[in-house]
């Protein structure tokens, strides 16, 4: 099972970086930071410890700095400060070569704007991960068909991207995550383009597939009943900070403050993850 810490990450955009992380350092809110410096703070000094075979949520609104965290991991987005620690090992140490092995064996992403290559098909997607690690098409397709089944898209393997319906277009990408049988699967905001119907089936197997394989699953989402359905421990950002993490228990019965406390009366009735 594999083991991610974040570590006092900030990340700064803008020209003037330098003196935006200062002033970040020293507390000095964003809007203000924004004013004086004209850079964007997109994530202050967040520290979380995720521990491996479970499905950990990272979830808050537009903004709130829960996509630009995720990329941290693999580093597609470069921290402005901070550690990325995988299996004890910081992935900023990384070497261009090191990153793009880890990339294919350790860490795949499941992206909200599906990533496909227009010009491959369907089951040539999905099998991508499979296929720059030297397997074999023979090998390979069978692992491609199996996914394309589990996600409920028979009959369209030879199929290109164009042809598919935005929600097809994201199943596409799941099955190419899962596909890929890396430790740990980034997945943001991976079911918002699927129908509920659909949703909650994936919902369902996402559990399945954490309980058999003990997979790490990196989930972001700005649905709290998503969250408190699929998450074993939730971590809540607002404006780039980290406001609460916890169990879906103590995220319902226990909110940090007030910005917790309104998601949570908004959505009466939802079962946690056990």
């Amino acid at each position: 099972m594999t083991d991610i810490e974040i570590k006092n990450v900030f990340k700064i955009f803008g020209a003037n970086s330098k003196a935006a992380l200062a002033m970040a350092r020293e507390g000095v809110e964003k809007s203000e930071i924004l004013s004086r410096t004209g850079c964007s703070v997109g994530l202050n000094d967040i520290s979380l410890k995720i521990g491996g075979g479970r499905i950990f949520v990272i979830m808050g609104l537009s903004g709130s700095g829960k996509s630009t965290l995720v990329r941290h991991i693999n580093r597609l987005i470069e921290p402005t400060s901070g550690e990325i620690i995988f299996d004890g090992n910081n992935v900023l140490d990384l070497s261009a070569r090191d990153l793009r092995e880890f990339r294919t064996r350790r860490v795949s992403m499941v992206f909200q704007n599906f990533g496909l290559m227009p010009h491959r098909t369907v089951l040539q997607n999905v099998t991508y991960g499979q296929r720059v690690r030297g397997v074999s098409k023979a090998d390979a397709n069978p692992i491609g068909m199996k996914w394309i089944e589990m996600v409920g898209l028979s009959g369209y393997e030879n199929k290109f991207p164009h042809q598919l319906s935005g929600g097809m277009k994201q199943r596409v990408g799941l099955a190419r995550a899962l596909a890929a049988d890396t430790d740990v699967i980034l997945m943001d905001e991976a079911f918002s383009a699927l129908d509920p119907l659909i949703r909650s089936d994936m919902q369902d197997q996402l559990l399945q597939l954490e309980k058999n394989l003990s997979k790490t699953i990196i989930f972001i989402t700005h649905d709290l009943d998503e969250a408190l359905r699929i998450g074993a421990e939730i971590a809540i950002l607002k404006d780039g900070k980290l406001v609460q993490v916890g169990t879906p228990h103590e995220i319902l019965n226990n909110p940090a403050n007030d910005y917790v406390a309104r998601f949570v009366q908004r959505r009466a009735g939802v079962i946690p993850h056990a």
